[in-house]
C-alpha cells in the first residue's frame, strides 16, 4: 500500500501528528500508521558547509585567505544529528513512499529546515505543505484536509536559501576578519552590530548629556492641586527669576475659575499580542529576557498545545478565524477569566477591525489561546504568567471600551494661568481584566487622576499655598531588553535617518525578526559586547571597541531592511536569488579589504592578574548575564572559569540581590552594594531557619532552568556554523 511521509520539525510535533494521523506504530526516530509515516527533524539537520571542506588552508585562519568565496555553497549534515538525519533519508526513500507533506514550521526558516533534508538526501518526489498556525488536533486535522501544494513555497524556500548564503558570506568573512586582524575572539554581522551600534549610541547621548534646572509652581487648594501652564500650554519654566516672580504674583491670593470643562472619553485595548509586543511586555512586568519568553511561549504552543504559533509579527486574526472565538472563549473559562469569558459569549462577540484584519497579517496571525481547554495546575509560574498575558490580552480586544470622564478646572490667580485635571471612570470595559495586576501600563504615574470638587465658572476658591519645584531634566534612558526589541523593530525612531531610509526600515519591520531577535541580544552578551546593570543593558569596552572596527555600513540597520526588502521581493518571485546572492558576495570582498587595510587598534582593558591554566596567558575578566567569569584572552585556547554568579538571594542588609563566590567550602555570599559578606554554607543554614527568605535549592534550580533555557538555539541555518568560530 503506497504511503505519504509527513516530515516534522521538532519530535514533539511529529509525535502529536502522528497521534492524531493514527500512527501508532512507534519506531526509532519516526512513527507508522496504515497511510502515514511521521518522521521528525530535530530543528536543522543540514546545514551551510565549514570554510575547510572547500579547501584545506582554510583550517588556519589566516588574513591573507580572505574572502571565502567558494563558487556554490555546499550542503553537510550536522554531526551531532546525523542518526536522525540517516533515520530521516531511510524513510524518505522508501519505495512505498509516493508522497512527501513537509509539516515543518510555517515560515521562512522552517521551509528552510525541510528543503534542505529533500535536497541532501537527494529526495525529488511529489510535495505537499501542511501550513498551520496552532498544534491542536483540530488545527492539524483541518490542515491535512487543506494541504497546499508545495511549489507554492518555492519562492520563501529560496528566499530562506538566499538568506542562509549571505549569513554566511558576509558573517563569516567579516568575524574572521576582525578575528585574525586583531587576534581577540571578535564577531560581526548586519543585525548584531547594528542593534549594538543603537545601544553605544544611547550610552553616548547619556554620557554626553548635561542637565538643566528648570522649575514647576504648584497652587494648593482644598482637595487638590493647580499646577502653573503659560500660554503655550507648557509647564516647564528654566528661569529661576521667572519662576519667582509667578510665585510672588500668586502667593496668597484668591484663585478665580475662568472655564470647567467636562468630556466624555473613550480608550480601547491595545491590540493582540505579537512576539516582540509579548517580550516586551513579559520583560518589562516580570523581567523575562526576550529569548526566555520566546521558550516559555514554544512550550506553551507545543507541548501544551494551549497557545497559537509564536513567532509572529503580526497583531491581527483574520476573519476566518472569528468562527473558533467562541470555541476558544469555552476554553478559557475558568478561574479569573470565566466571568470575562461568560460575558463575551452572552451575546455576539463584537468583531472589529481593532483585532480582525486580513490585511495586517503576513504569514501568521496573532497570538491567542487555541481551543484547547488547559490544565492551570501543571504550568509552571513562568508559563502561568505569559498564559495570562495572552489570554487577558485575547478577552480586551472583545469587551467594551475604558469609558471616563476627563474634568478641567482652568482658574486665574492674578493673571497667571493655573490648570487640575482629573477624571471619573465611568465603565472599567476591558480594563477590568487587569483590575489586580500591577504594572500593566507604563504611564500609570502620568495619569492626573486626582479627584476634583465640583465647581462652575466665576466661582473663587481659597489658595493655602504657592509653591516652587525644582527639578532637573533627564537623560535618555538606558536600553532595557524589552525596550530594544522596540528599537529593533523600529529603528528609524530611535536613530536619524533620511525620510526614505526611514520608510523603508518601517516597511520592512527593523532588524531581525521575530524569531531571531532574542538569539541576536543573547549573542551580544555571550560575546560580552553588552552587559546587565539591574534591567539596563550597558555596552562594555569590548564591545565599544568593535563598534569602532566595524565597517561603517555593516553598523547601519539599513543594510538589513534593504536586505529584507529583497528577500521579500523573492520569495514573491519579483527578484531573481541570484541577483542578491551575487551583490552579497561583491559587499563580503569590500568589508574583508576594509577590515585588512584598517589603521585601528584593539586592546584587552580588562585583564586580570590571573593566569590561564592551559597557555599561561593572563586571563580576562568579564561580565556575562548570569554571573562574572574569567575568559582566556587567547581565541585558540578558550579556557573559561566562573568567578562568581548571580542570585535571587537578597541581602539582610539592604535587600540587594546577592553575588555567590568561590566553589566548595570556599563559597560565599557578597553583596556589591552595601558590603555585606557572609560564607554560603552558615547563610543558607541562617536562612533555612527563616522559611521564605531564601530557598538554596530554588535559586540553583531557576537558575540552571533560564541557563538551559538560554542555551536553546532557534533554528538558525547559519548557527552550526557559527558555532565552529569558538566564539561564544
Amino acid at each position: 500500500m503506497d504511503k505519504i511521509l509527513v516530515l516534522a520539525e521538532k519530535p514533539s510535533v511529529g509525535k502529536d501528528i502522528a497521534r492524531v494521523l493514527k500512527c501508532n506504530i512507534k519506531c526509532n526516530g519516526y512513527m507508522e500508521g496504515n497511510k502515514y509515516i511521521v518522521t521528525w527533524a530535530l530543528g536543522h539537520l543540514v546545514t551551510l558547509a565549514d570554510p575547510e571542506v572547500y579547501d584545506e588552508k582554510y583550517k588556519v585562519w589566516k588574513l591573507e585567505d580572505l574572502p571565502m568565496l567558494p563558487v556554490h555553497l555546499k550542503l553537510v549534515v550536522i554531526k551531532q544529528s546525523s542518526k536522525q538525519f540517516n533515520t530521516v533519508k531511510e524513510q524518505l526513500n522508501r519505495k512505498d513512499v509516493k508522497e512527501i507533506v513537509i509539516a515543518t514550521d510555517a515560515g521562512r526558516e522552517g521551509e528552510l529546515v525541510a528543503r534542505w533534508i529533500l535536497e541532501k538526501a537527494r529526495i525529488n518526489k511529489p510535495i505537499k505543505r501542511l501550513w498551520i498556525s496552532s498544534q491542536t488536533d483540530k488545527a492539524i486535522n483541518e490542515g491535512f484536509a487543506n494541504l497546499k501544494i508545495g511549489s507554492q513555497y518555492d519562492n520563501l524556500f529560496r528566499a530562506a536559501q538566499c538568506r542562509a548564503e549571505a549569513d554566511w558570506v558576509v558573517g563569516l568573512n567579516v568575524s574572521r576578519a576582525l578575528t585574525c586582524k586583531y587576534n581577540a575572539q571578535l564577531t560581526a554581522g548586519r543585525v548584531q552590530s547594528s542593534a549594538l551600534a543603537m545601544i553605544i549610541h544611547r550610552e553616548e547621548e547619556i554620557n554626553n548629556f548635561k542637565p538643566k534646572d528648570y522649575f514647576v509652581i504648584n497652587a494648593k487648594a482644598r482637595g487638590f492641586i493647580l499646577k502653573w501652564r503659560d500660554k503655550n500650554n507648557n509647564s516647564n519654566i528654566f528661569e529661576e527669576d521667572k519662576a519667582n516672580k509667578v510665585v510672588t504674583a500668586t502667593k496668597g491670593r484668591e484663585a478665580k475659575i475662568i472655564d470647567v470643562s467636562e468630556n466624555f472619553k473613550k480608550q480601547y485595548s491595545p491590540a493582540l499580542y505579537d512576539l516582540t509586543e509579548l517580550q516586551r511586555d513579559a520583560n518589562r512586568i516580570f523581567g523575562y529576557s526576550a529569548k526566555q519568553t520566546l521558550s516559555i511561549m514554544q512550550r506553551l504552543y507545543e507541548n501544551y498545545k494551549i497557545l497559537t504559533y509564536p513567532r509572529t509579527d503580526s497583531r491581527y486574526i483574520s476573519t476566518d478565524i472569528v468562527a473558533t472565538l467562541p470555541e476558544r472563549l469555552k476554553a478559557i473559562s475558568f478561574g479569573s477569566y470565566r466571568i470575562f469569558a461568560s460575558e463575551i459569549l452572552k451575546s455576539k462577540i463584537n468583531v472589529h477591525k481593532g483585532f480582525v484584519d486580513n490585511s495586517k497579517i503576513s504569514d501568521h496571525h496573532a497570538i491567542i489561546p487555541t481551543e484547547e481547554r488547559v490544565n492551570f495546575s501543571i504550568l509552571s509560574s513562568e508559563e502561568k504568567n505569559i498564559y495570562d498575558l495572552v489570554v487577558k490580552r485575547f478577552l480586551s480586544v472583545m469587551l467594551p471600551p475604558y469609558e471616563y470622564i476627563q474634568t478641567s478646572i482652568i482658574a486665574d490667580i492674578n493673571g497667571e494661568s493655573f490648570v487640575a485635571k482629573g477624571s471619573v471612570i465611568k465603565s472599567k470595559g476591558w480594563k477590568a481584566v487587569y483590575d489586580k495586576m500591577i504594572g500593566l501600563n507604563e504611564d500609570d504615574e502620568n495619569n492626573e487622576s486626582q479627584v476634583l470638587p465640583t465647581v462652575k465658572r466665576d466661582d473663587k476658591i481659597s489658595i493655602s499655598a504657592v509653591e516652587i519645584q525644582k527639578l532637573k531634566t533627564k537623560p535618555p534612558i538606558r536600553f532595557t531588553e524589552g525596550t530594544l526589541l522596540s528599537a529593533m523593530e523600529s529603528p528609524q525612531k530611535y536613530i536619524k535617518l533620511d525620510k526614505e531610509y526611514a520608510k523603508t526600515l518601517g516597511e520592512t519591520g527593523g532588524i531581525g525578526t521575530v524569531a531571531t531577535r532574542a538569539d541576536i541580544i543573547e549573542k551580544l552578551f555571550n560575546m560580552f559586547y553588552i552587559e546587565k546593570k539591574g534591567k539596563e543593558i550597558i555596552p562594555t569596552s569590548k564591545g565599544k571597541q568593535i563598534i569602532e572596527l566595524v565597517p561603517e555600513e555593516l553598523k547601519s540597520p539599513l543594510l538589513t531592511a534593504q536586505w529584507e526588502q529583497e528577500l521579500e521581493l523573492i520569495s514573491k518571485g519579483k527578484r531573481q536569488p541570484n541577483e542578491f546572492t551575487d551583490k552579497m558576495r561583491e559587499y563580503a570582498e569590500k568589508l574583508v579589504k576594509d577590515i585588512k587595510y584598517s589603521e585601528d587598534k584593539f586592546r584587552h582593558d580588562n585583564i586580570t592578574g590571573n593566569k590561564c591554566p592551559n597557555c599561561g596567558k593572563y586571563m580576562l575578566e568579564v561580565k556575562g548575564k548570569y554571573g562574572v567569569m574569567n575568559v582566556c584572552q587567547d581565541r585558540n585556547c578558550g579556557h573559561r572559569e566562573n568567578v562568581s554568579k548571580f542570585t535571587n538571594a537578597r541581602c539582610p542588609e539592604c535587600k540587594k540581590k546577592l553575588e555567590l563566590r568561590g566553589d566548595g567550602e570556599g563559597r560565599i555570599y557578597i553583596c556589591k552594594s552595601c558590603g555585606f559578606r557572609e560564607k554560603a554554607s552558615s547563610f543558607n543554614k541562617r536562612f533555612k531557619e527563616n522559611e521564605g527568605k531564601i530557598n538554596k535549592r530554588d535559586v540553583t534550580k531557576y537558575i540552571n532552568k533560564i541557563n538551559e533555557e538560554n542555551k536553546k538555539s532557534i533554528n538558525s541555518a547559519l548557527a552550526d556554523a557559527l558555532s565552529k568560530l569558538n566564539l561564544d
